[in-house]
């Protein structure tokens, strides 16, 4: 989460150039994915488009303001390093393209880009030694922190919709329990790990919070698991679930110790999808 800035800014012009640089990069990386989704993908895509429309709304700003303080546009000739980028597209490319996403995690996604842009912002203004510099950097700060609650009301209300929508009633092949959802997943990796190498079985035997047990035994063959193709999507698709849930039981801890209970679960769940992706890319 944690961005810091290269070197201190020295000048208004090289910080409104830094400024202007990091909210065009952030707004091509949401219109990319935005121009690029299938428009039946998810309900992601417009939160991102949201999400561009912000950006080059504050493009527009900081155009506006660099023009008020030194009577030109920002200009990128007087950068002295390259920008953070805090806003990267491969964490956009990740959940814009999961099957799973959701409306919240986009808006949850917005919101932690916000907050690295107040982490730089503020350590700009504890950098610098021209004062006009700390003081346009503590007004960007201030503006990424109430952008950040703004984000945040919308993650509330999508997160309140995906509440209502989770008590409807459901299909019951579809399982929302995480400790059916990791018995289901096991029975995947255990079909799975019998097509595969040894090296890779080895892989799958490691995986928390679920490992394969290592003296498993043959999957029955008489248990419908379909095909392998089939056995990988479900068990992917089921891992990214449980990632899910573990990410949500963690944002909606009410003390610390749940907290860190569901933040563990999590970074296990994350890790695991990660080399459940990985295995399948080499079958």
């Amino acid at each position: 989460m944690t961005v810091a800035p290269l070197a201190s800014v020295q000048s208004l012009a090289e910080l409104y150039a830094i400024a202007l640089t990091q909210a065009q990069i952030a707004a091509t990386h949401y219109q990319r994915y935005v121009a690029s989704a299938d428009p039946s993908s998810g309900s992601t895509q417009p939160v991102f488009e949201v999400l561009a429309q912000r950006e080059r709304i504050r493009v527009e700003a900081i155009t506006v303001g660099a023009l008020a303080a030194l009577n030109k546009s920002p200009d990128a000739a007087d950068l002295v390093w390259s920008p953070a980028d805090l806003v990267p597209a491969q964490e956009i490319s990740e959940l814009g393209e999961s099957s799973l996403g959701t409306a919240y995690d986009a808006w949850a996604l917005a919101v932690r880009h916000r907050q690295r842009a107040f982490v730089f912002w503020t350590y700009v203004a504890a950098l610098a030694s021209d004062r006009g510099v700390r003081t346009t950097a503590e007004q960007f700060a201030r503006e990424a922190l109430h952008d950040g609650d703004a984000l945040r009301r919308e993650r509330r209300v999508a997160w309140r919709l995906l509440r209502r929508v989770a008590a409807e009633p459901r299909n019951a092949a579809e399982p929302v329990s995480a400790a059916l959802l990791e018995s289901l997943l096991l029975k995947d990796i255990m079909a799975w790990a019998e097509r595969l190498t040894p090296g890779q079985r080895e892989v799958l035997s490691r995986l928390a919070p679920s490992p394969l047990p290592p003296d498993h035994q043959p999957h029955d063959p008489l248990d419908p698991v379909g095909s392998l193709e089939e056995i990988i999507n479900r068990a992917l698709r089921r891992a990214e679930q449980l990632s899910n849930l573990y990410l949500a039981d963690a944002d909606s801890a009410v003390d610390q110790a749940s907290l860190e209970f569901a933040q563990k679960l999590a970074a296990q769940s994350i890790a695991r999808l990660a080399a459940l992706r990985g295995v399948a890319a080499g079958a």
